[in-house]
């Protein structure tokens, strides 16, 4: 009798010549081959997702680079506009200084004797017309070239002074009431009681009354209270003594002491003998 073989219960026959774990080992190769594509693809996305944020971001840093330069040049030349705003002002102060202490020269010329000889270098006049009119030539040049600066809005008032000497009212009125809006309130002060002084050489009274008013309720530096009231009482003198008395005595009582009370006083007594 052959040899008997004798197979164990717990050990089952191979079937296609490999074990079942190599199935279960394949089994999960795709799985894995799967998984890998997808895990790189995650890291190039972020890869993308770093170089466009970059990208944005240095776009942004460029733009905003760009608008400091836009604006920091809008900037520079606003302040180069107002710098040389200032040069060109101060330029002209200066240079319509220097005309108008030329054209002083001649206001404020001594009118001498024909036979009397001049001193070197000394402007004189023979006749006070001439003075005023060669005055008035050369204040009113002066303001015209220099009308936005202080010295040339001087010039402007000392050409109606030197026309008002010459008796041309409606010229002064002209150059007087250009400076009464100035936005020195000294300048448009002088200019408003000149004003009403002209108004009263040239028969104007009326109008005079009104700024002689404005100026005594609001009095400057330049034109202080008793000096209007004076004006004003002078105004009145003739055409009602009663009024010009109570603003003499006004005057008086309100300013004890200085040079204003005592003209006061001196005009009331004339005011009185003339009564």
């Amino acid at each position: 009798m052959g040899p008997v073989l004798f197979v164990s219960p717990q050990v089952r026959p191979l079937r296609f010549g490999l074990p079942q774990d190599y199935g279960r080992i394949f089994s999960r190769l795709p799985i894995k081959e799967l998984r890998l594509p997808q895990h790189i693809s995650r890291k190039e996305l972020k890869k993308d997702e770093i170089r466009e944020t970059l990208s944005h971001g240095a776009e942004a840093i460029f733009s905003h680079q760009r608008d400091i330069w836009v604006y920091g040049g809008v900037v520079l030349f606003i302040v180069l506009v107002v710098l040389g705003w200032r040069f060109y002002t101060q330029n002209q102060t200066a240079k319509g200084a220097s005309a108008l202490a030329d054209a002083m020269k001649i206001y404020q010329a001594r009118i001498r004797k024909a036979e009397e000889p001049a001193l070197p270098n000394e402007v004189t006049y023979v006749d006070e017309k001439n003075k005023y009119a060669d005055a008035v030539k050369r204040f009113t040049d002066v303001a015209n070239r220099y009308s936005r600066t202080r010295p040339g809005q001087l010039a402007r008032y000392y050409a109606a002074l030197s026309l008002e000497k010459l008796g041309r009212y409606d010229e002064a009125e002209n150059d007087l009431k250009s400076l009464q809006s100035s936005r020195d309130e000294s300048l448009s002060a002088l200019a408003r009681f000149k004003l009403a002084q002209v108004y009263d050489e040239a028969g104007k009274g009326s109008q005079a009354v009104p700024l002689y008013q404005q100026l005594a309720n609001k009095p400057t530096l330049f034109v202080p209270k008793p000096v209007v009231l004076l004006a004003l009482a002078d105004h009145y003198s003739s055409s009602d003594p009663a009024q010009a008395a109570k603003l003499y005595k006004q005057v008086k009582e309100e300013f004890p002491g200085t040079q204003a009370a005592q003209e006061a006083d001196e005009r009331l007594q004339l005011l009185q003998v003339k009564g």
